[in-house]
């Protein structure tokens, strides 16, 4: 099985849930899943650029990525976020390689608006790296940073990053752990299932809103673009990587076809 699971930077910023996700994810490793991991760290890269007497401004959801804000982003998501992942799947036994969408080309982005400094646009995911490493046991973790062929840096959401690796890797399975138990109801109730069309409806009526609705859309995204189901699930629950590879009944489980009322 191919998997690729999208961790926030909420869940990797307490050592303790760190730990416990490496762990997980170093036993599906084990179990022969071809696993790749990309990340966030927002809650860390504000907690940083404050640090610095700079402030953090936000368009629609995106953090206006200026000079300082693209230097904090390589040393927040591609150095200490990457790193401590890295370092933490490295002591569960797992062979952890630390990237970032610039390596080998990875992830090749375009500005998404002049307005937002350098936030990117992913346009090209050459998912070779991931497949060489993923083949021979190697678990990519990847920093949400992107480049050009001329050299530029830019500042992706994690979400975005995370449903074209998953397309571009072919993954079976992308597996979005956040801090909510899966996508709500009307009545607060977690949706068992969904399809792309159901998301649609959730989100025109309202239902879905905030960074639940942005969830919604990258989900839809990945499986109209071939990944076979999406999974957003909380990654506060002890376990929660195994019963998601394995079927089990947590979060919210998306797929194309086969439209239910919610």
């Amino acid at each position: 099985m191919k998997a690729l699971v999208k961790l926030g930077g909420t869940l990797l910023d307490a050592p303790e849930s760190r730990a416990r996700l490496a762990a997980e994810l170093a036993e599906a490793a084990r179990r022969g899943v071809e696993l790749v991991v990309v990340h966030g760290g927002g809650k860390q890269m504000t907690r940083y650029l404050a640090d610095l007497g700079v402030e953090s401004r936000f368009v629609n959801g995106l953090r206006v990525s200026g000079p300082e804000v693209i230097d904090a982003v390589l040393k927040v998501f591609a150095g200490t976020v990457n790193h401590q992942l890295v370092a933490a799947l490295v002591a569960e036994g797992a062979r952890a390689v630390g990237l970032s969408g610039i390596d080998a080309c990875l992830v090749e982005a375009e500005p998404l608006d002049a307005a937002l400094g350098a936030v990117g646009r992913v346009v090209r995911v050459d998912a070779e790296l991931l497949h060489l490493l993923a083949a021979e046991g190697y678990v990519p973790v990847v920093a949400c940073v992107a480049g050009d062929r001329r050299g530029q840096v830019y500042n992706v959401n994690a979400d975005q990053m995370a449903v074209a690796c998953a397309a571009a890797f072919g993954a079976e399975i992308l597996l979005f752990l956040t801090d909510v138990p899966g996508v709500m109801d009307a009545g607060r109730a977690v949706i068992p299932e969904l399809t792309a069309a159901d998301c649609d409806r959730l989100i025109a009526g309202g239902v879905a809103t905030g960074g639940m609705l942005a969830k919604l859309n990258a989900a839809s995204e990945a499986v109209r673009r071939g990944v076979g189901q999406v999974l957003i699930a909380p990654g506060a629950q002890p376990g929660v990587v195994k019963q998601a590879l394995e079927n089990h009944n947590v979060g919210t489980r998306l797929v194309l076809e086969g439209v239910l009322d919610v």
